[in-house]
C-alpha cells in the first residue's frame, strides 16, 4: 500500500505541475483542457491507436462541470480511470489504471519545439561587441553590456557658455595665474 500511496503523490505532483504550465495565474489546483491533452501527449496515454486526442478532448468534457473551463484533481482521476480502459484494453480495469498512472506519475512538461538562439558563425559575429567600432561602440560597457539610452541617444549638455565644449570649466584656470 505504501506504494500505492507514493504512486498518488507522484501523480498529484504531475498534475499540479502540468497545471500551472503555460499560464502564470494558474494555482495548481485545476487544469484546463489544454494541459490535460499536453500531458496525455507528453506522458504517452496518447497512442494514436486506442487513444487520440480527440478522444482526451471527449474524456475532459465529460467530467469536468458543465459551465466549468477546467478540472479538479479527483475529476482528472475519473479522466484517468476512462482512459485507462482505452489504452490498455484487454486488461482488468483497475490493472490498466495502474498502467496509466505509472505513465503519469513523476513526470514533467516537456518544451519540445522550442526555439533555441542560433550559433552560427555570422550570427556569433554580429552580436560580440569586443568587434565593434565607432560609434555603436559607446552603446556597450566594458564588460560588453548594452548602456540603453545613454549609449543609443546624444544628450545636449547646456552648460556654459558653449554647451558641450569639451574643455568646459577649464578657461579660469588658464587665464588666471595662480594667486
Amino acid at each position: 500500500m505504501a506504494e500505492g500511496s507514493m504512486d498518488m503523490a507522484e501523480l498529484e505532483s504531475s498534475f499540479k505541475k502540468f497545471a500551472i504550465h503555460g499560464d502564470t495565474k494558474a494555482t495548481g489546483q485545476e487544469m484546463t483542457g489544454k494541459n490535460f491533452v499536453k500531458l496525455c501527449k507528453d506522458c504517452r496515454v496518447i497512442d494514436g491507436k486506442g487513444v487520440t486526442s480527440t478522444d482526451v478532448d471527449i474524456i475532459f468534457t465529460k467530467v469536468k462541470s458543465k459551465s466549468a473551463r477546467v478540472i479538479t484533481y479527483e475529476q482528472f482521476k475519473q479522466a484517468l480511470k476512462e482512459l485507462a480502459s482505452k489504452r490498455f484494453k484487454g486488461k482488468p480495469e483497475e490493472e490498466a489504471l495502474q498502467e496509466v498512472y505509472k505513465l503519469i506519475a513523476g513526470k514533467e512538461p516537456a518544451n519540445i519545439g522550442v526555439t533555441k538562439p542560433a550559433k552560427a558563425g555570422a550570427v556569433d559575429r554580429l552580436t560580440d561587441t569586443a568587434k565593434y567600432t565607432g560609434s555603436h561602440k559607446e552603446r556597450f560597457n566594458e564588460e560588453g553590456k548594452g548602456r540603453g539610452k545613454v549609449g543609443r541617444e546624444d544628450f545636449v549638455d547646456s552648460s556654459g557658455y558653449v554647451g558641450a565644449y569639451k574643455g568646459a570649466g577649464t578657461y579660469y584656470e588658464k587665464v588666471k595665474p595662480d594667486q
